[in-house]
């Protein structure tokens, strides 16, 4: 079965192909060769710059799961019974009035994009004409190939290093990104069975683990998809980087004042 006969998806492909075209129309101009690589560079910037204030939520949503560790570990610590525990954590987080689960959207919202360009990019006909955008290259190398079928169909290499640049820099950013963006991860309690009656404790310890090597995994999956979604892949890891650290420092100086400001406001 082919996922983009199905009506949403196809819908979301026909869009995805109008709008790159039309980006790639308007730089075309500016250059004739790349116009189709920079209309992909271009779109990747547009839904980055969408995704601004959804990037901001999952920042402050770390911001606030950093300022509850002690008090996770404490209750931890303190309720050895694990229903006990799981209630008192999900007291602790209803409180604060925030999820464990906070931080996930906006991967979750790059599915589609990534999707979308991977199938602009391997798909003969987008509604039923013939797909234009196979036809198009970067430095003699088609946008709708991989890493792995330029190697095996002989790419000059001075060409090939165009998409080995491309994994390098990917690579590069999945290190800083585990370095300075991926928290501490504390020891996760023993999930427990739901209490009835009780919010259910979600179990993240196998999210958590797959999310430490997610930048890593994205420079894996550039092997494979067409060189034009390696390029959003580039571009969009790149942004998540200096998207966290920029907001991590505004955010974290605001919070960090109104601590300070609610402090003073404390009688001695």
């Amino acid at each position: 079965m082919d996922l983009y006969s199905f009506g949403p998806i196809a819908l979301l492909l026909d869009g995805a192909y109008w709008l790159v075209t039309r980006l790639h129309e308007f730089v075309a101009p500016l250059a004739p060769e790349a116009g189709a690589a920079l209309a992909v560079a271009l779109l990747t910037v547009l839904v980055r710059t969408a995704l601004i204030p959804v990037g901001r939520s999952q920042v402050k949503a770390e911001l606030t799961r950093k300022r509850l560790a002690p008090k996770i570990a404490a209750l931890n610590a303190k309720y050895k019974n694990p229903e006990v525990r799981q209630r008192k954590l999900m007291e602790l987080y209803q409180t604060e009035k925030a999820s464990p689960l906070a931080g996930c959207l906006p991967l979750l919202l790059q599915i589609p994009v990534l999707s979308a360009i991977y199938g602009l990019f391997i798909k003969p006909e987008i509604h039923g004409a013939p797909n234009t955008l196979l036809t198009e290259t970067l430095g003699g190398l088609p946008l709708s190939g991989n890493l792995m079928t330029l190697l095996n169909s002989g790419e000059a290499w001075p060409r090939i290093g165009i998409y080995l640049g491309i994994v390098l820099i990917m690579a590069i950013t999945a290190e800083l990104q585990r370095r300075y963006l991926l928290l501490p991860v504390e020891p996760a309690p023993a999930p427990v069975a739901p209490v009835p009656g009780q919010p259910v404790m979600p179990d993240l310890s196998g999210l958590t683990k797959v999310m430490r090597w997610m930048p890593y995994l994205t420079v894996l999956m550039a092997l494979w998809v067409p060189l034009a979604a390696a390029i959003y892949l580039m571009i969009t890891t790149a942004w998540t980087l200096c998207e966290r650290l920029l907001l991590r420092r505004i955010l974290g100086a605001r919070e960090a004042a109104a601590g300070q400001g609610g402090t003073e406001l404390v009688p001695a």
